[in-house]
């Protein structure tokens, strides 16, 4: 059985992680899969936005696989906790928008991974902890730095001091998705129907968006403007804003070419 299904419908992949017996805890072989498929899925010019969620109805994740890390020494430990963050940044870097369909317990390594995504949707029954002080760890894919980024540095150092957990509406409320939750049972359909939604826009504007986020993050001010010009040059004189600007004033549906057709 395949740790990760991959499916694809049109220019939307759905990545699956797949160990419900385990609430789909992240191991290195599951790790490594993740990257293959969004890697994958991002050199695929028809490809133009990831859906990620967990298998089942319990868990998007529960974490780092405790079974594997049981008894590993300071070297071996560093190795994969490098693993995973280098795979976790390239997540976080894919040059297409990765959606991710929480349906459930998202602790540990599952809500870093949530961090990484570009936009999470989150089920009602959605629970989202950094529990690992509780048991003598520190969260080790990018949480002590990405929590605080996303919710401000108390409220981060709580989360992680405590063990506490949020559940979807405090999630909400604190800004960690602009999307309210919904019914478990709508949620695949409505990650879905957002990654549809961006899917329709032109992928080539897209991709510069996510550039522009990623390279102004922690950048001055100045710094990134210098780059959403150079970018939003490239986009004005671009074969793309031609169809969108004319659909526009034609008040049809624009039809953006896949991006390989603009090389």
């Amino acid at each position: 059985m395949s740790v990760v299904k991959v499916e694809r419908a049109g220019s939307v992949t759905t990545v699956t992680i797949n160990r419900p017996e385990a609430f789909n805890a992240l191991n290195t072989d599951v790790i490594a899969a993740l990257l293959d498929a969004v890697t994958y899925s991002a050199a695929d010019p028809a490809v133009r936005a990831v859906v990620l969620t967990g298998s089942g109805e319990k868990a998007f994740s529960a974490g780092a696989d405790l079974k594997e890390l049981a008894g590993m020494g300071p070297d071996r430990a560093r190795e994969v906790m490098a693993l995973g963050q280098r795979i976790f940044r390239a997540m976080e870097q894919a040059p297409i928008p990765i959606i991710t369909a929480v349906n459930g317990l998202a602790l540990g390594g599952g809500f870093e991974l949530i961090l990484t995504s570009t936009l999470p949707v989150l089920s009602t029954k959605a629970s989202l902890g950094l529990p690992e002080s509780g048991l003598g760890l520190i969260p080790g894919y990018g949480g002590t730095q990405r929590l605080p980024r996303a919710v401000g540095e108390r409220v981060a150092a709580h989360l992680m001091l405590t063990g506490s957990r949020l559940d979807a509406d405090r999630a909400y409320a604190l800004g960690l998705t602009p999307l309210p939750p919904v019914e478990p049972d709508q949620l695949l359909a409505t990650a879905t129907a957002l990654a549809e939604k961006i899917a329709a826009q032109g992928p080539l504007a897209v991709r510069a968006i996510l550039h522009a986020l990623e390279v102004g993050r922690d950048a001055p001010l100045d710094a990134g403007l210098g780059v959403e010009t150079g970018l939003a040059a490239l986009a004005v004189a671009g074969d793309e804003s031609t169809e969108g600007i004319g659909a526009f004033l034609e008040r049809r549906p624009a039809k953006f070419a896949n991006p390989e057709a603009h090389r």
